[in-house]
């Protein structure tokens, strides 16, 4: 099942055990998530206790960090950061930098949910992008700003930060990305 297809029914139960070997209070199981395969049978998976809409969390194929590397490198780039990319998220990223790059310049941050690649933060590399946050469903770049004439090394329009978050299956930028020449300096 991927991603972005229907959201499986999900049933919460709550069950109450009282043990009375002496007088002590009754006891609570805390809820429990359930949902029914394809197959019809139903089981129970662990509660989460993430926001995320619990569909996220589904597969169960998952790449590791050297296969998602494969990927960035497919597309021209070489993983910089590897500590960015973290197997226990939802939503995962990998920086690369163009690959042949001499200056460590044109930068594109790669997603991934539960491994499998979805896009890029953008259509065109920037000069420079880093993962400055992180959460199970959510990834934060802060990208230098640049005026015309900056050099690459000296960007003077200070930092933009764009949010990205899961939304459904769908990586979603909860702010503008700063426009290409501004990401550049060309």
């Amino acid at each position: 099942m991927s991603v972005s297809s229907a959201i499986p029914p999900v049933t919460t139960t709550q069950s109450t055990t009282t043990t009375r070997t002496t007088p002590s209070p009754t006891k609570t199981a805390a809820p429990t998530n359930t949902t029914t395969s394809s197959s019809g049978t139903r089981g129970a998976e662990a509660t989460r206790t993430s926001t995320a809409p619990a569909f996220t969390k589904e597969s169960t194929s998952v790449e590791g960090l050297s296969a998602a590397q494969a990927v960035v490198k497919s597309h021209g780039f070489t993983a910089g950061e590897t500590s960015d990319y973290r197997p226990e998220q939802t939503l995962r990223v990998l920086v690369g930098t163009r690959t042949g790059s001499s200056d460590g310049y044109g930068q594109q941050a790669f997603f991934f949910v539960d491994g499998r690649y979805i896009g890029t933060d953008a259509s065109e590399p920037s000069a420079s992008v880093k993962v400055v946050g992180q959460s199970d469903t959510e990834v934060t770049l802060a990208y230098p700003l640049y005026k015309p004439g900056d050099p690459l090394s000296h960007p003077s329009g200070g930092e933009r930060t764009v949010h990205f978050q899961l939304n459904n299956g769908h990586l979603v930028a909860l702010n503008p990305i700063p426009p290409t020449a501004s990401r550049t300096g060309s």
